[in-house]
């Protein structure tokens, strides 16, 4: 399933290091061609020679080789993988990822990529719950990258809880999945709604709802991965949510989203309706902040 398929496996230091070798055997079995790159702390917990000899190639962890003077072209590793999993990805290099850094050869080569890039968080579960790591994660995904998200299990350091990398047969299934996606959606255009709508009282309050949209931002990158067109109309989520589109149209209000939807449905092959449309809208609308007066306000609506 995975012959010829050209996969970049980025290793991070720590113990959790040591599955990755059990990856690239399945991966080699399964015929697909493992290139690997280690920042320079992952050999104290993986050994070069093992990762050269499962995988045929060597293994790239400078940015330069101190005897021949030679460079290790990232650039181009960037560009030759069509899939790069960072396994395990540690606190260190999430949040490295997470401001932009290019410190060691990894990350330099994780800015350099143009293919979907993936990765599997593993640390102790203190770590793992930190506010600045699940900040950092956020901060990736918005970029793009998806996260495989750690187990649930017995730790390096003798805690219990989640921070365990998946196993490696569960990221060799990932993997599998993802170069074997359907492209049964090929060439369709299809119209996505998404989120919440406001509708205005005053000039600063509104009605809503607690819609995120990311259900509608999932259907958006499933049919994104079925090679289908897709056109999202996008109500006020937040700015963090990753929406895989070739157009997304913002609106605010009901009325906003169904024009927009009415103009794009007859180029449409089809048409998803995730959003959560406000059922009422206030029937007039004040131009200026509503004064606080009396115990109690009173807003006709209509439908």
């Amino acid at each position: 399933m995975l012959k010829s398929k050209k996969i970049l496996i980025g290793i991070c230091g720590g113990i959790a290091s040591y599955k990755v070798l059990t990856l690239i055997r399945l991966l080699k079995k399964d015929q697909a061609d493992v290139k690997v790159v280690i920042t320079p702390t992952a050999t104290d917990f993986v050994g070069k020679v093992s990762l050269a000899a499962l995988t045929g190639h060597p293994v790239w962890d400078q940015f330069s080789e101190e005897k021949t003077g030679s460079w290790n072209n990232h650039v181009e590793l960037g560009l030759w993988a069509e899939l790069f999993l960072i396994a395990p990805l540690t606190a260190n290099t999430c949040s490295k990822m997470a401001s932009g850094q290019a410190d060691n050869l990894l990350l330099a080569t994780y800015l350099s990529a143009r293919c979907p890039v993936v990765v599997a968080p593993a640390m102790d579960l203190d770590m793992w719950t930190h506010f600045s790591t699940q900040r950092n994660l956020k901060i990736i995904q918005s970029d793009g990258v998806q996260v495989i998200e750690p187990t649930t299990g017995s730790l390096a350091s003798g805690l219990e809880g989640k921070g365990r990398m998946e196993e490696p047969e569960n990221l060799f299934r990932f993997i599998q999945a993802f170069f074997n996606q359907p492209q049964d959606m090929a060439g369709k255009k299809v119209l996505v709604n998404l989120g919440p709508t406001q509708e205005p009282l005053d000039p600063v309050r509104f009605i809503s709802n607690h819609s995120s949209g990311k259900m509608g931002a999932a259907i958006c990158q499933e049919l994104k991965r079925r090679g289908a067109m897709v056109y999202a109309i996008v109500g006020p989520v937040s700015d963090q949510l990753l929406i895989e589109a070739d157009s997304i149209v913002r609106i605010q209000t009901a009325e906003q989203m169904h024009q927009r939807c009415m103009e794009l449905f007859p180029q449409m092959d089809l048409a998803i309706l995730s959003a959560a449309v406000a059922d009422y809208s206030p029937k007039n609308v004040a131009v200026s902040k509503i004064k606080k007066s009396g115990e109690s306000i009173e807003i006709e609506l209509i439908k």
